[in-house]
C-alpha cells in the first residue's frame, strides 16, 4: 500500500510496483483483494489515463499499454465486467489476431511457440517450487510428489515440439521428468524470456483464490487460447490463399493449426491431474468466467464455416459479440472459399485434392478436441451448471455434434474412421496416466 501511494505522488508507468501488487494478489486471491487496494488501483489507472491524454506519444510507449492491460485485468471485479478473457490475462499476453495479415502468419507459429513454451515453462517451474518448499504462495491443496512428476511429463510432452522448430534442439537432457522440468525453467529463464516477456509472464497469474491447482489450471487455459489464437490467424490467411488461387499456402497453413491443434492434447491430460476437489473450490469464485466466451475459439468456429443461425442466437456467440458481429457482416469463411475452390477451373484435380485432405485432416482434429474437452467437463464437473451462467456439460454435449465444414464430407472408414482412432489414442492416454498415477 506504501508503494502504491508513493507512486501516486509521480505515476512514472516504468517505476509502477507490480510486484508489491501482484503479491498481494496472489496471498488472497483477487476475489479477496482489499477494498482500499482496489481503490487505489483504480486512482492509478484515472492518473495513468490523464497522462495518455496529456501525451499522446508516451501513452503509445509499450510500458503504458502493459500497465494500462494490466489494471483492468486487475481491476475486472471491482468494474462489475470480470470474464473469461480477463480471468485468463489475455490482453496482458498479447496474443496474435486473426486481423494480424498475411505477413503476421508467417512469423506467428514462432510467436505462439515461444508464448507456449514460456507458459509451461513457469506453470512447472511453480509445480517444483510447492513441491519442494520453496514457495507459500496458493498452498491450499498441493499435490504430492507423484502427482507433480506427471504434470511435469505431460507438460513436457507439448512444449518439446515448440523447443525443437524454435532452433533451439533439446536442451533436456537429464533422466526423469522432474528434473528436464527444472532444466526447462532453467533454459527458458536464461534464453526464452527478455525483461518484458519475464514481466508479462509474471503479471499475466491473477488466480481468484489460494487453491494450487488454479495456477495450472490457468496457464493451460492460457495455452489453449494462445494455440487458438494461431489457428484463427492462420485460417484467415488460408481464407485469403484460396481466393488468389494459391492451394500450397493454404493447405501449409491448414497443416500448421491442425499439427498445434493436435500437439496441444496432452494439456487436457494434463488438466485431468487437477485435483476435482480443488477445482471446485476455486470455481465458486470464477462466477462470470467461461470459455463459452473464448473470443479465440468462436473465430476459429466461425472462420471454418458461418455458424448455424440458431447456434448464431445462441448464448455461444452472444457471449462474444464482436465476434458475432463480425460474422453478421459477412464474414469470410473456409467453407464458402473452398467450394468456390472445388468448382473453380483454376484450381487442378491434384490441387482439389490436397484442399479436401487438408481441411479433413483439421476437421478432425477439432472435431477431437471438443469431444475430449467435453470428457474431460463431465470428469471435473459432472452435471453442475458451467461457470459464465452456461448449462455446463449439456453445452458441450451439442457443440461437439456441430459441423466443421460442409463443402467436403467426411468418408466411413476415411477420414472419420482416422479421428475414431485418434480418439481411442487419446482416451488411452488418459486412462493409462490415471492409471500410473
Amino acid at each position: 500500500m506504501n508503494e502504491l501511494t508513493d507512486w501516486l505522488t509521480d505515476p512514472v508507468p516504468s517505476r509502477f510496483p507490480y510486484d508489491a501488487v501482484v503479491d498481494q494478489y496472489h496471498r488472497v486471491g483477487k476475489h479477496f483483494v482489499s477494498e482500499q487496494l482496489l481503490k487505489d488501483l483504480a486512482v492509478a489507472r484515472e492518473r495513468l489515463a490523464q497522462a495518455a491524454t496529456a501525451d499522446e506519444a508516451d501513452a503509445a510507449a509499450e510500458e503504458d499499454g502493459l500497465l494500462t492491460r494490466f489494471l483492468d485485468t486487475a481491476l475486472d471485479k471491482w468494474d462489475g465486467r470480470y470474464d473469461y478473457p480477463t480471468y485468463t490475462s489475455l490482453s496482458v499476453l498479447g496474443l496474435p489476431t486473426a486481423d494480424d495479415g498475411p505477413r503476421a502468419a508467417a512469423s506467428a507459429r514462432a510467436r505462439r511457440d515461444r508464448l507456449v513454451v514460456q507458459l509451461l515453462a513457469d506453470l512447472l517451474r511453480f509445480e517444483l517450487a510447492a513441491v519442494e518448499g520453496r514457495t507459500d504462495l496458493l498452498p491450499e491443496m498441493r499435490p504430492d510428489d507423484r502427482l507433480v512428476e506427471k504434470r511435469c511429463r505431460l507438460a513436457l510432452r507439448v512444449a518439446r515440439p515448440a523447443l525443437a522448430r524454435l532452433g533451439h534442439g533439446d536442451p533436456l537432457t537429464a533422466a526423469d521428468p522432474v528434473a528436464q522440468a527444472a532444466q526447462l525453467w532453467e533454459f527458458v529463464d536464461g534464453e526464452l524470456l527478455d525483461d518484458h516477456e519475464r514481466r508479462v509472464l509474471r503479471l499475466s497469474m491473477l488466480p481468484v483464490y489460494v487453491s494450487h491447482d488454479e495456477h495450472m489450471f490457468i496457464r493451460v487455459l492460457q495455452t489453449f487460447e494462445t494455440t487458438f489464437a494461431l489457428l484463427a490467424l492462420s485460417l484467415r490467411t488460408a481464407i485469403g490463399d484460396l481466393g488468389a488461387a494459391r492451394t500450397g499456402p493454404a493447405v501449409a497453413h491448414l497443416a500448421v493449426a491442425e499439427t498445434a491443434l493436435a500437439e496441444s492434447a496432452p494439456l487436457f491430460s494434463l488438466l485431468a491431474t487437477m485435483q476435482i476437489e480443488s477445482f471446485r473450490t476455486f470455481r465458486e469464485y470464477t462466477e462470470g468466467a467461461s470459455a463459452i466466451q473464448s473470443r479465440n475459439y468462436k473465430l476459429v468456429e466461425s472462420l471454418c464455416r458461418t455458424p448455424d443461425r440458431d447456434r448464431l442466437d445462441s448464448p455461444a456467440y452472444r457471449s462474444t459479440p464482436e465476434v458475432r458481429e463480425r460474422i453478421l457482416n459477412g464474414q469470410p469463411t473456409l467453407d464458402d472459399a473452398c467450394a468456390t475452390a472445388l468448382d473453380d477451373g483454376r484450381f487442378t484435380a491434384a490441387d482439389r485434392e490436397r484442399l479436401t485432405a487438408a481441411m479433413l485432416t483439421f476437421a478432425s482434429a477439432l472435431r477431437r478436441w471438443r469431444q475430449t474437452h467435453y470428457r474431460i467437463a463431465v470428469r471435473m464437473l459432472g452435471t453442475r451448471s458451467g461457470t459464465g451462467y452456461t448449462e455446463g456439460t449439456p453445452y458441450l454435449s451439442h457443440v461437439r455434434t456441430i459441423p466443421v465444414f460442409r463443402s467436403v464430407k467426411d468418408t466411413a472408414g476415411d477420414t472419420a474412421g482416422a479421428g475414431d482412432t485418434a480418439e481411442r489414442t487419446i482416451t488411452h492416454l488418459m486412462k493409462t496416466e490415471n492409471e500410473a498415477a
